[in-house]
């Protein structure tokens, strides 16, 4: 499976895999089951309590929701459909910034040329054919739609070199308040300012360690690498 480097706007390159044209294909086939069923549902309720009435609502209600349920669940679901988060895919910005309502849709507003003008044949030649298999809205709103495997998990654990703790008792739970792009950030800053310890990665490593102690309303530990270790360890063990 291709691969990309996003650069993070902390200057932190992390690795993703590219989401593959049969995972696309797969989140957009149960993205559209779940809004044919949804719809049938709402207009079963719609025509039973206002029958009279009920071809106008259809328009009204119905109609808007099966229009805007990709730009909807990617603007207020951290770039994930409900298609997405079963194929554990997601939408980002191949420049580490962070994804806006106008990436969002320009990628929806390319659907119609990219998906249903074409029968999803420009989407899927578009994907297959270009090295971060992005379709047209992707090319234009400067994202591609990544995987979010185990993989970089099973990084995190590999760094630290864990084993199952079932005993343990994390010391930050509120470490579960962070995402995981957000832990591998702490991962990559970690790995480079344990490897490649200058004055530019050690910079980058306490502005990291004061932003998370912050976040966590914690006075910085003294062992600033021993504090992220213990806080990827927590991380992991909470969420596995």
């Amino acid at each position: 499976m291709n691969e990309i480097e996003i650069t993070t706007t902390q200057n932190i390159t992390i690795h993703y895999e590219l989401a593959g044209v049969g995972e696309r294909i797969m989140a957009f086939i149960l993205d559209l089951i779940i809004l044919s069923l949804s719809s049938l549902i709402l207009y079963g309720i719609v025509n039973a309590i206002l029958s009279d009435s009920s071809e106008i609502l259809v328009y009204l209600i119905v109609l808007p929701i099966i229009v805007f349920y990709s730009l909807f669940f990617e603007l207020f679901n951290n770039g994930q459909s409900i298609g997405k988060m079963a194929l554990k895919t997601r939408v980002i910005r191949i420049d580490g910034e962070k994804t806006t309502f106008t990436d969002y849709l320009m990628r929806w507003m390319f659907r119609l040329m990219d998906i249903y003008g074409s029968f999803g044949g420009v989407a899927f030649l578009g994907i297959i054919s270009s090295t971060n298999n992005q379709r047209t809205g992707d090319l234009l709103a400067n994202t591609v739609v990544v995987s979010l495997k185990k993989d970089n998990r099973m990084k995190l654990e590999n760094l630290l070199k864990l084993n199952k703790q079932d005993k343990y008792i994390p010391v930050y739970p509120e470490v579960l308040r962070f995402d995981e792009d957000t832990m591998l950030i702490v991962k990559e800053t970690l790995k480079k300012q344990l490897k490649y310890p200058n004055a530019a990665h050690k910079k980058a490593f306490d502005l990291l360690v004061d932003k998370i102690a912050s976040e966590l309303e914690i006075k910085v530990p003294k062992n600033k690498v021993d504090f992220l270790k213990t806080l990827l360890k927590d991380y992991i063990l909470l969420t596995r």
